[in-house]
């Protein structure tokens, strides 16, 4: 079997807060089995139910040597897209705040944005996929090579044309969140790094999540298994560039457990433990159907792209990220690192499940491991 690593042993028997042992060590053994076989060079998961956290467990190797420490539950992981609910959040509180509305033009703020015919987009279009903005830049690659500042990438989705008109269809874009950052930025007058540790890490006692690595303890972060294309090159996601790099789309570091934190903090409608964080307003607006209701969208895009405010929600009978087995309004992202975080609202449980294998989301290893999960809760 795989080595596995757990902490916080102490607490309630899971079937005190509903869940089902036996079930629930079928999540552990389906994780420490696909490390033990090199599916998974590392995975932390953190299941809650009913705002109770389960003990931590851990498995695989932190590096990808093979004399590295094994993963430990306070392994620091790159996010990937699990950042782009959370720049979402940061605009929320500007939102709920008054200075800003959803349905002002992203020029409003940003006036470089209109070029080329840009002027339509909104700040609800940017936070929904249906700017029309491509997920990356056609030279992505080229300008990460090249080491440019993120500054450089956000002017140069300024220039772009949209693929289609705004709220016409749904298309997964990191551009439109890169755009969100600037606008916190252009608003807050401060880096979004500094923004989100100000107003949501440190609130929500998420002591070991930042927005890029810097602040953080460099040795407990684990690497991640790169394809080919990024393997030996100094611009990849284990590069000192990426770690400073702080893409709003894509460039958070964090633990299972501080990504427990601001999960439950929706569950709780906005609540914390030292208190309130978002309004109960925000929180529904974040995790309503926002899809639903443009028209223009075609019907089949609109019943199986069904995005909230940064949170992807789960359509009825419809395959996700995370699985077949969860509840109708269910809520979370994933990102490409090999990551995923949801929360069932109805069966008042939630998963934060980091992994450092790229292809674990497309091959449906986190798919199935949310079925597990979903299927221990009773």
């Amino acid at each position: 079997m795989g080595a596995e690593s757990m902490i916080n042993h102490e607490g309630p028997p899971p079937e005190a807060i509903g869940m089902d042992s036996d079930r629930l060590a079928r999540v552990y053994h389906f994780l420490d089995e696909a490390t033990a076989q090199g599916r998974l060079p590392a995975a932390a998961i953190l299941v809650a139910q009913r705002g109770v956290p389960l003990p931590i467990r851990a498995f695989g190797r932190q590096y990808l040597t093979s004399d590295s420490p094994p993963a430990q539950p306070d392994t620091i992981f790159l996010t990937a897209s699990i950042t782009k609910p959370v720049t979402v959040t940061a605009v929320m509180l500007l939102v709920e705040r008054g200075k800003l509305l959803l349905d002002d033009p992203v020029v409003s703020v940003l006036p470089e944005f209109a070029a080329n015919g840009k002027e339509q987009v909104t700040i609800r279009h940017l936070m929904t996929h249906t700017s029309g903005l491509p997920d990356m830049l056609p030279e992505d690659r080229q300008l990460r090579a090249a080491h440019a500042p993120l500054g450089e990438f956000v002017q140069r989705i300024c220039q772009l044309p949209l693929a289609f008109a705004p709220g016409t269809n749904v298309s997964y874009q990191s551009c439109g969140t890169a755009i969100l950052g600037a606008i916190v930025e252009q608003i807050a007058g401060v880096a979004l790094r500094d923004f989100l540790r100000s107003e949501l890490f440190d609130p929500l006692g998420m002591k070991d999540t930042a927005l890029g690595a810097q602040g953080l303890d460099e040795s407990r972060i684990a690497h991640v298994n790169v394809d080919d294309e990024m393997r030996g090159q100094d611009w990849g996601w284990n590069t000192p560039y990426w770690w400073r790099f702080c893409a709003p789309w894509g460039g958070m570091f964090s633990t299972v457990s501080d990504l427990s934190r601001f999960v439950q903090m929706f569950l709780n409608r906005g609540e914390h433990e030292a208190g309130r964080l978002l309004s109960p307003a925000t929180v529904q607006a974040m995790l309503s159907d926002q899809t639903a209701h443009m028209a223009q969208i075609p019907p089949a895009v609109r019943a199986t792209q069904v995005w909230g405010l940064g949170w992807r929600r789960q359509p009825p009978g419809e395959w996700s990220f995370w699985g077949n087995l969860l509840s109708p309004g269910s809520f979370g992202h994933g990102g490409a690192t090999g990551t995923v975080l949801w929360a069932d609202p109805q069966r008042e449980l939630a998963c934060a499940l980091l992994t450092t294998q790229p292809s674990a989301m497309s091959s449906g290893l986190l798919g199935r491991c949310s079925n597990l999960v979903a299927a221990a809760a009773l």
